[in-house]
């Protein structure tokens, strides 16, 4: 009987906000409805005020629940209020906790965007790239700004993502790419004449997206590992 251990008593507001969250994630409580009002929730779960309303601050910490006002009632957030910037910022946090090294990250990006590449060159029906054509027109103009440069690579990159067909997969690795993004641009700043690195980087780019035009999966992919994996070794050794 020593093994046993007591039973731990979750709060009643965890209780009721866990409730709440399960009702909005399967689609009981829609994207946009309004919730009912604190004194309707009081009686529906049998709990004080205060439950309900520490319930109701949790929903809205994790963007669960937003109000368009001081004064105005919480309605279930919508998907497309959760944005990339939601996803980085856990996911850094999470990372940082956890103590990963930078080199584990460069690793899982380089997974995610081969996977990205690949995906938009087998889709059917073919994507839109002229957005990505867009950006490497950009880099050839950036007139070799680091700044203008690391905005232009963000939004082709960005582009290939859509491309690809796969939100999550997308979600992801705009997340992972972004939680590292600092380190790189840092490095290309420090750079002496960061004029032929920019260049060949635009080079890259313009072949990836000729592979991914061409269908060519395994290529596209190839290109795309080599293409992050260099420029980190370069920039950040």
């Amino acid at each position: 009987m020593s093994t046993f251990k007591g039973v731990v008593r979750q709060p009643v507001y965890l209780q009721v906000a866990e409730q709440l969250r399960e009702a909005i994630l399967d689609g009981r409580l829609a994207d946009g409805e309004v919730l009912p009002a604190e004194r309707e929730l009081c009686e529906r779960f049998g709990v004080s005020r205060t439950s309900v309303r520490e319930a109701l601050r949790a929903l809205q910490a994790q963007g669960l629940v937003v109000a368009a006002g001081p004064n105005a009632p919480l309605r279930v957030a919508g998907a497309e209020a959760y944005s990339t910037e939601t996803v980085r910022s856990s996911l850094n946090h999470l990372l940082r906790l956890g103590g990963v090294p930078l080199a584990d990250l460069v690793e899982l990006r380089v997974a995610l965007e081969a996977a990205v590449v690949e995906c938009a060159a087998r889709r059917l029906p073919r994507p839109d790239l002229a957005p990505a054509h867009v950006e490497v027109a950009a880099m050839h103009a950036a007139d070799l700004d680091v700044e203008a440069f690391e905005e232009a690579d963000v939004r082709f990159h960005l582009a290939l993502a859509v491309a690809s067909g796969n939100r999550a997969l997308e979600l992801v690795m705009i997340a992972v790419r972004d939680s590292i993004a600092s380190y790189l641009l840092e490095a290309l700043r420090a750079l002496r004449d960061p004029a032929a690195t920019l260049e060949r980087l635009t080079r890259e780019h313009e072949a990836i997206l000729c592979a991914v035009e061409a269908r060519g999966a395994e290529r596209a992919g190839e290109l795309m590992r080599d293409h992050i994996l260099g420029l980190y070794q370069e920039a950040l050794r």
